[in-house]
């Protein structure tokens, strides 16, 4: 713990780590409300359908973008002093990522009927709602593209107060949609708020302007986009597979035990969201870069058990406090008509308890791009993840998904501890250490 406290105060992304703290309390308050607003004015039907636009919506946005964020970011980060890098780097990510973008947006509007079905089956007509989610998706994706050149250039203070200040504007009008709409306004809100970010990343990105002009067809750049490819391929396959995924299972739920119950599910799902990010802000922002530093097994080690002796705790004791408070947690977010919800906590939790212990070891594929290892693991994961639940729910009904939850995790974890048995707990000699 003391070295993690000792990181955060030199390293120079955690000077801000205060505000990165706003961000997190400020999405997971619009969260609770906007949930609030839903069990209030929509109910447990709702709920569902809005689980299952939320999942597409984000694999259609990691689509759209080739997943070239992180790739993105890293390489603005070590050319920012090149301009002609500099220059085949954005223009690279920007001509990829307009094809891309246009070209999903127009899968979506000409699709729109049968995604509906997709999602919401024939016995809603929601078409209309993903044309609007294919005009708004250009706008989501310029708007990572200048995240991406913001936060290449360490501009940590300005992204996140523009992330505040879009979790209140998102939160603003999916209230206001609800209220005068309902469902209707709840879908709506759920496709468009994220590219309303945009109107307040241009004023982020508007001193970056002679950037723009560094933007030529003509430097699009193929080694560029190699080094993007490892990176896309494993943003691609996590952000894809495993939304789909939860698709999949909630149409079997609403398939087989109705709407209701999948609703139920959904809301057990809003509730892991929203306690995950804490810890996973943890992981993302200190674990990563310490293991991308690490060139020796005992250092790895080190770091692993240091973190599951200092955060796992603490987080176990939360998990703990929520599991007790659970109806007080499913009243304060939804509403009386959401108690079921409290036969789902047991294994939701112990399953993210082990999702966290399992994921804290998985980064080191990130860190020391294991690429190939993650992808086959990341698939084993979601197979595991839709086999487990649907076997489950045959047997339990929706306590099944849950438990299906905890089986795949448990056999994540592993999986991923016999990967890196060595590194953990074989012998270090010498040359290793």
């Amino acid at each position: 713990m003391k070295k993690l406290i000792k990181y955060i105060n030199t390293n120079v992304l955690f000077k801000v780590a205060h505000l990165n703290t706003v961000t997190i309390v400020t999405k997971i308050i619009a969260g609770i409300l906007t949930s609030k607003a839903i069990a209030i004015f929509i109910g447990v039907e709702g709920m569902a359908l809005i689980g299952n636009l939320r999942n597409f919506l984000s694999g259609i946005q990691s689509f759209a973008i080739l997943g070239f964020y992180n790739g993105f970011v890293k390489t603005v980060g070590k050319c920012k002093d090149d301009a002609l890098e500099l220059s085949k780097t954005i223009s690279t990510t920007y001509y990829l990522g307009f094809f891309s973008t246009i070209l999903m947006s127009f899968l979506c509007y000409y699709n729109a009927e049968f995604i509906n079905d997709f999602l919401f089956s024939e016995n809603f007509n929601y078409a209309y709602v993903i044309q609007i989610l294919a005009l708004a998706l250009p706008f989501y994706a310029l708007n990572m593209f200048c995240f991406g050149i913001m936060n290449g250039f360490s501009n940590y203070k300005m992204l996140l107060i523009i992330n505040i200040i879009g979790h209140i504007l998102g939160l603003s009008v999916t209230l206001y949609l609800i209220y005068i709409e309902h469902i209707d306004g709840a879908l709506i809100a759920a496709v468009i708020t994220p590219s309303l970010l945009f109107l307040i990343t241009l004023v982020g990105i508007v001193n970056r302007r002679n950037l723009m002009s560094q933007i030529k067809i003509s430097h699009v750049s193929l080694s560029v986009l190699k080094t993007y490819a490892p990176y896309a391929t494993m943003a691609l396959v996590t952000a894809i597979a495993l939304p789909f995924t939860s698709i999949m299972i909630r149409n079997f739920i609403i398939d087989e035990l109705g709407i209701k119950q999948a609703g139920y599910w959904e809301a057990m799902n809003r509730i892991s969201d929203y306690y995950l990010m804490f810890v996973t802000s943890i992981m993302t922002l200190y674990i990563i870069p310490r293991f991308s530093e690490i060139d020796n097994k005992i250092e790895f080690r080190k770091e692993v058990f240091g973190f599951y002796k200092s955060v796992m705790p603490i987080f176990g004791l939360g998990l703990l406090v929520i599991y007790l408070l659970r109806p007080f947690v499913v009243s304060l977010v939804f509403s009386e008509e959401f108690q079921p919800v409290e036969n789902l906590f047991l294994w939701q939790l112990l399953g993210d308890f082990v999702k966290v212990l399992s994921i804290v070891i998985a980064y080191q594929f990130l860190a020391k791009k294991m690429f190939m290892q993650f992808i086959v693991i990341e698939v084993f994961l979601v197979i595991i993840l839709y086999l487990t639940s649907i076997y489950m729910i045959d047997i339990y009904g929706v306590e099944g998904a849950v438990m299906g939850h905890f089986i795949s995790y448990l056999l994540h974890f592993l999986i991923v501890l016999l990967v890196f048995s060595n590194s953990l707990f074989g012998v270090v000699d010498d040359e290793h250490k």
